[in-house]
């Protein structure tokens, strides 16, 4: 018999192999690839580290998002949500020291779930309804930060393969950026 904690490792499992088979081979061309203007990417900061562009409040509409800006959300949501809901909390965004490299984020990506995996493995599924940490500072049971992860791995994962597949189809990159 499955266990609910069974589901859901299956669930985060397959999420993450889709979108890491989704970034395997990534250049930091495609990485870079800011097919209209404005995008909000990776940059250095004025605290001289790397980070993802950002606003609060988000910027309504928000400006479209590079590869690099998707892979290196993803990675660093695993790790915050791992830091505030199974280790000690500390962590906060300004620390951070973003990935810049595809190579970089993938390794990222790959750390990120690979924290979550050990949170999830050995639970119970009655440990599923206590209340965990979030670095929102909101408290959630701990089905919803899984579930969280999973459904990022999807729908940015799926972005990523759409995007990958506009620039490849464009050859440089550069045409498509022109006609739009």
């Amino acid at each position: 018999m499955r266990t609910a904690v069974d589901l859901l490792g299956r669930q985060l499992d397959e999420a993450y192999r889709m979108i890491r088979e989704r970034v395997d081979g990534l250049t930091d061309d495609e990485f870079w690839w800011e097919p209209v203007h404005g995008c909000w990417t990776v940059r250095p900061n004025a605290r001289g580290r790397w980070a993802a562009d950002y606003e609060e409040p988000d910027p309504d509409p928000a400006p479209f998002t590079t590869i690099a800006w998707r892979l290196v959300h993803v990675a660093e949501c695993k790790l915050m949500y791992h830091e505030h809901a199974f280790g000690p909390a500390r962590l906060v965004w300004p620390d951070l020291d973003s990935p810049h490299t595809a190579a970089a984020a993938i390794a990222a990506l790959e750390d990120g779930h690979r924290l979550l995996a050990a949170d999830l493995e050995g639970l119970e599924d009655e440990e599923l309804e206590r209340p965990r940490l979030t670095n929102w500072g909101e408290k959630w049971p701990m089905w919803r930060i899984f579930w969280t992860m999973i459904h990022h791995d999807l729908h940015h994962g799926a972005e990523i393969g759409a995007l990958r597949d506009l620039y490849r189809l464009s050859g440089t990159g550069n045409e498509l950026a022109q006609s739009i």
